[in-house]
């Protein structure tokens, strides 16, 4: 008999008359890369691989419910948009044709509206209705009257059935993160004084209210609603779990899952609590919607930095939550659940919370996952390529890149040789091991070196590949993987003994003093920073630039700077280093010449590429590739999806 270590998790629920298969539903995601707000099939495939993977659920993309007035910004799919029943019936027979329930996001931002859209004419461009009048971002927002509010609630009617019509089996309605739902429920947006708002929580939730018991009445009683508020704004001035506890009551009885966030979007400050950063702790969020729960006969969900079954497990066990929903995860392994239920919850990748993700899909439309390749690319892997022709292929580099290589090849059939020069794979990136917030990295970077050991992968460590022992070998492909060495600054002073590389400062905490200056306020220098602060030493970061260097991953700098301004991280910008002396570091700043004191100096001001040793091998096998930080600076997200690529095209001919 099969012992089921997460019964609970792995246990159906039924809301409405619908079945959930378990208690792990995908949360909504977006999808940006489709046409003029037509989605395109790379969107059916990339929710329905969630569903594939085992969750019970799968939520969508933001579905606008008002062409006109609902749409913050050109690339949100409305609605209303003429044809789009196709596209979305496509999405949700792709979620149930793998078992799960698809569920349609339904949504309005209210007076973030029209924010960039220019093409509804001179009578609508840049129009915005929310709960009052006010001002925002040099536009006045318009009050939403009788007629207005009226307009908005059928629209939202109107959206779940097409969403029904069109083959989801229940809808999921926006009402927190600052949307326009979010707007009304808010004491803080909504000073109305009459019946749809003012002090009154039964005022400010009439509106979600009213549009839930049309829902109800158009779809009957075993249609599913989903409505996700946040549990607390997080923010100074916002409402807390008291207001978020009489916003639930008020739902009570009126929806069939009330899933519980947190903050608002458009509150920096908290953007890392909505979507929690890696400086937070796992099931961040849950602790909302735990005493939510003690208010309710509704079932709640929890959401916010789950990726650890045995903390889900716990959460459904100790009656915290009916329903746990992640986003992220799902996109670091879409088959995290069906992995977690057949006991290989260790082959399951966890996802870091680097928000790459999501940095991604606002620049390229894609969702690009750090440590998941296939990620964004999930039409293109629905289709089986033509087997590789067997090839011996020696892999140079036991980092990020050279390990997914290396798996990658031996996938797909190949001989596989990876060589790696020190005594353990992951690369310059074992450095942060103990680093609090990079705990993730580490778990993920082991997971990868466990699954080289255990593939058909010939593991040569301690091994420097020279152009001899290269062709030693005798390859027919070499895939160097080599990746970079610290810059060091031409600083006077630089060769000091009191001077070290971020690298040796991760590895070597004892070689530091008490007072520590940094040059260079790139991502290195600046969560180096922030860990040395943890242990206990002062430290000042000096940079020539005007900001913080996000390494394309902007979004993680909202993170970072909660923790910047938490820690009391001292960044001085528009600062150069002109010289360090045993006592610290002189720079030239706008204001005139500084000193800095410090006991000891760590640069970190980016990376040298190892091209000239990558080339050395250029000859050594008929087919070379060069990856990664050998060719240029590359994120974990790069690093990964050209390694993944290069060795998914190896044995073509």
């Amino acid at each position: 008999m099969n012992q089921q270590k997460y019964p609970h998790l792995f246990s159906p629920i039924i809301l409405a008359n619908t079945f959930f298969r378990n208690r792990i539903f995908a949360s909504p995601t977006g999808y940006l890369n489709h046409y003029a707000g037509y989605l395109n099939e790379g969107a059916t495939a990339y929710y329905g691989r969630k569903a594939m993977g085992g969750a019970a659920s799968v939520a969508t993309f933001e579905g606008i419910v008002d062409i006109e007035y609902g749409r913050g910004g050109a690339l949100q799919t409305c609605l209303e948009s003429p044809n789009i029943d196709n596209a979305l019936a496509r999405i949700a027979y792709a979620v149930k044709t793998h078992g799960a329930v698809p569920s349609l996001e339904l949504q309005h931002t209210g007076m973030y509206a029209n924010r960039d859209l220019s093409f509804f004419g001179a009578a609508s461009k840049g129009i915005a209705y929310g709960p009052v009048e006010c001002e925002l971002a040099g536009r006045t927002i318009r009050p939403m009257d009788e007629t207005v509010i009226e307009r908005t609630i059928n629209k939202y009617i109107e959206a779940a059935v097409l969403a029904r019509r069109c083959g989801f089996g229940m809808v999921t309605i926006h009402a927190g993160h600052g949307w326009l739902l979010h707007q009304f429920l808010s004491p803080k947006t909504n000073t109305r004084t009459d019946k749809w708002g003012g002090v009154p929580i039964e005022n400010r939730a009439r509106m979600v209210i009213t549009i839930c018991d049309g829902i109800r009445k158009a779809l009957g009683p075993g249609f599913p609603i989903e409505v996700r508020i946040s549990g607390s704004e997080c923010y100074e001035g916002g409402y807390d779990i008291e207001t978020g506890i009489a916003i639930a009551r008020q739902l009570d009885g009126h929806v069939d899952l009330i899933h519980v966030s947190a903050g608002n979007h458009e509150v920096e400050e908290v953007f890392a609590v909505s979507h929690p950063s890696m400086f937070i702790e796992d099931g961040c969020n849950v602790k909302y919607a735990a005493e939510i729960k003690k208010h309710v006969k509704t079932p709640v969900a929890a959401i916010g930095a789950l990726s650890d079954p045995e903390l889900m497990e716990e959460i459904i066990v100790s009656g915290k939550a009916d329903v746990v929903e992640m986003a992220r995860e799902l996109m670091a392994d879409p088959d995290f659940p069906e992995k977690v239920r057949t006991g290989n919850e260790d082959k399951a990748r966890r996802c870091m919370r680097c928000l790459s993700c999501f940095s991604q899909e606002l620049t390229h439309g894609e969702p690009y996952c750090a440590i998941n390749p296939e990620s964004g690319r999930e039409l293109e892997m629905q289709f089986a390529i033509p087997a590789a022709k067997r090839k011996k292929v020696l892999v140079v580099g036991g980092g990020i890149g050279g390990m997914q290589a290396a798996l990658t090849c031996t996938e797909r059939g190949h001989e596989v040789i990876l060589c790696e020069k020190t005594r353990e794979l992951g690369g310059v990136l074992r450095c942060e091991r103990d680093v609090s917030f990079k705990q993730k990295l580490d778990y993920y970077l082991d997971q990868q070196a466990r699954l080289v050991g255990e593939a058909a992968i010939d593991l040569r460590l301690n091994t420097d590949v020279t152009s001899d022992y290269a062709r030693s070998v005798g390859a027919d492909v070499i895939i160097a993987a080599l990746g970079s060495q610290p810059v060091k600054p031409p600083v006077p002073g630089i060769d000091g003994k009191n001077v070290l590389s971020a690298q040796d400062a991760y590895y070597q905490p004892d070689r530091l003093g008490s007072n520590v200056a940094i040059l260079g306020a790139g991502l290195v220098g600046v969560e180096l920073g922030l860990h040395l602060i943890s242990l206990g030493k002062q430290v000042t970061i000096v940079e020539m630039l005007d900001h913080i260097s996000d390494g394309g991953n902007f979004l993680h700098i909202l993170g970072l700077k909660v923790e910047i301004k938490k820690r009391g991280l001292d960044i001085h910008f528009n600062t150069k280093a002109r010289e360090i002396t045993a006592e610290g570091v002189l720079c030239e700043s706008e204001g005139g010449e500084k000193k800095f004191l410090a006991d000891t100096v760590v640069y970190a001001v980016g990376q040298k590429p190892m091209r000239d040793a990558a080339a050395a091998l250029n000859f050594c096998a008929p087919e070379f590739h060069m990856i990664g930080d050998c060719t240029a600076s590359r994120n974990i997200t790069d690093a990964n999806a050209e390694a993944f690529m290069t060795a998914r095209n190896i044995g073509r001919f």
